[in-house]
């Protein structure tokens, strides 16, 4: 790359920035320059963690080039959130893994249950499919965004609470945002599916064309 390019990674819900560390080593080796945010997901709610989460990633990045998103799960919500109040001059592609985009029916079955809440923290609550659902809230996309939903789950308890395909906590259709450039299904699982193989080449063709590849 003769340009510069920088990926912020935005891990999901309960997890960490290890937890995307294959997905990093794996840029870096393509020729990115890797932010790997960490972020303390269970502690604060979706909108304060998007102000002080993103704001610190976007600091750590080069002061020319494009910057370019990978999230997983609740990190593509956080991003969206962000963006729903604050203009990325250099902002590039961005690739959601498994993203929440129009909630989850686990989260409406088990929100108000209390080990959920004190396993997930406030953030997990607001991703339910209702009114009071936070990424439901936040409209259409207008930047560049593919999305890679998941087919397989491991949590066979969880995937009945979900009408439909689904990657154990999210539907295929919920992973869905009006405006996203393109849209593309894996036999992959939620909690996995950022060190998938197939996922990372996904991952590195959009970032470069805009498109994922169909010809696997």
């Amino acid at each position: 790359m003769t340009e510069t390019h920088t990926v912020i990674l935005l891990h999901g819900l309960a997890r960490t920035a290890r937890a995307m560390k294959k997905m990093e080593n794996a840029l870096v080796d393509a020729g990115y320059t890797v932010v790997n945010q960490g972020y303390p997901s269970t502690r604060q709610n979706i909108q304060s963690l998007a102000a002080e989460t993103l704001p610190d990633a976007l600091g750590k990045c080069p002061s020319v080039g494009s910057i370019h998103f990978v999230t997983h799960s609740m990190g593509g919500i956080l991003l969206r959130q962000y963006l729903s109040q604050h203009i990325i001059p250099r902002l590039g592609r961005t690739v959601m893994l498994g993203p929440p985009n129009q909630g989850s029916e686990v989260v409406d079955r088990l929100g108000a249950w209390a080990p959920f809440q004190w396993f997930n923290g406030p953030a997990g609550s607001q991703m339910g499919t209702g009114a009071d659902s936070v990424p439901t809230q936040l409209g259409p996309v207008d930047f560049p965004v593919g999305i890679i939903a998941g087919n397989q789950t491991i949590n066979f308890l969880l995937s009945t609470q979900l009408p439909g395909p689904n990657d154990g906590k999210v539907t295929v259709e919920r992973t869905k945002v009006e405006g996203m450039q393109d849209h593309l299904v894996l036999p992959v699982t939620h909690p996995f599916m950022m060190r998938n193989r197939d996922v990372i080449e996904q991952v590195k063709v959009f970032l470069a064309q805009g498109r994922f590849n169909y010809q696997r």
